[in-house]
């Protein structure tokens, strides 16, 4: 399973970025394979439809998991559109979401 994760450091052991459309990366991660892509999140910087753009890009990584602590109503519906599910973070690192995400805690 490929999944995406808005975040503002490039380290598995920080927190998650608050602002899915505005985080300045996106983690894309194998649970498979538990290898690691970062991506620069163009639409950070958008004046508007940041989050719209955002969702785009996750569309495009291949990803089928979006991990976030929230999400826009547009940028849901793009991610939906592209059946790619969104589950809210649990308040800790990225490490640890990926591990409750894979034992169904999210």
């Amino acid at each position: 399973m490929i999944v995406a994760i808005p975040v503002d450091d490039k380290l598995v052991d920080k927190n998650l970025s608050q602002s899915f459309g505005r985080a300045a990366y996106f983690l894309i991660y194998n649970t498979e394979t538990h290898s690691e892509l970062y991506i620069d999140n163009k639409a950070s910087n958008n004046l508007g439809g940041a989050g719209i753009k955002a969702a785009q890009l996750i569309v495009d990584s291949g990803a089928d998991v979006l991990i976030t602590p929230r999400c826009g109503e547009n940028a849901a519906d793009v991610l939906k559109t592209a059946d790619i599910n969104i589950y809210r973070s649990i308040d800790s690192s990225i490490e640890d979401n990926i591990e409750a995400l894979s034992k169904g805690k999210l």
